[in-house]
């Protein structure tokens, strides 16, 4: 069984619940089973916020979890937060716009993308979630980058192809960022 065990986690704004949503909704169209389980902090917008993505062959349990295999974390309080939680030999990928300090596991493998500067040079902010994404997809195949783009279109398609558009070269952007 191949299983993905993700908690993705930064402040409120920085489109968490949207970067689960489209991993879950991606792995469903890669017809795998997938949970979303969202966490808020005590504010929608600036306060910190959550997310577990399961993504398995099988069918799945629990979408709750101790103790992830995998992580993103957008911010310095995620870090802090969900660091030690990580299983050994796990895999976590930070936001290093935001993070400015280094992580103190050894026996976790680390992925560091600036995701902020790469967004912003594609012409949108609001895509460093996307470019933080894809990192994680280059480094783990949880989904195929096919299945992300039927996601997209599912959530902004018709009207707002150019927002799925933006999101498909953010993450694109996000994968290239850790092949070099």
């Amino acid at each position: 069984m191949r299983e993905h065990v993700l908690v993705a986690s930064g402040f409120g704004g920085q489109g968490i619940m949207l970067l689960g949503q489209i991993l879950a909704t991606a792995a469903m169209v890669d017809n795998k089973f997938s949970t979303w389980l969202p966490s808020y902090g005590p504010e929608m917008r600036g306060g910190t916020a959550n997310c577990t993505v399961v993504i398995s062959d099988e069918h799945i349990g629990s979408p709750v979890t101790d103790s992830p295999r995998e992580a993103i974390v957008m911010n310095i309080p995620s870090l802090l937060k969900f660091e030690e939680r990580i299983q050994p030999g796990g895999l976590l990928v930070i936001n290093s716009s935001v993070v400015d300090r280094e992580p103190e596991r050894k026996d976790i493998e680390i992925v560091k993308v600036d995701a902020n500067k790469i967004a912003e040079r594609l012409g949108n902010i609001r895509a460093a979630n996307m470019v933080i994404l894809g990192a994680y997809l280059a480094k783990t195949g949880a989904v195929s980058e096919q299945s992300v783009e039927k996601a997209l279109k599912m959530k902004f398609g018709g009207k707002k192809d150019s927002i799925v558009d933006l999101n498909m070269k953010a993450l694109r952007a996000g994968a290239e960022a850790i092949k070099n």
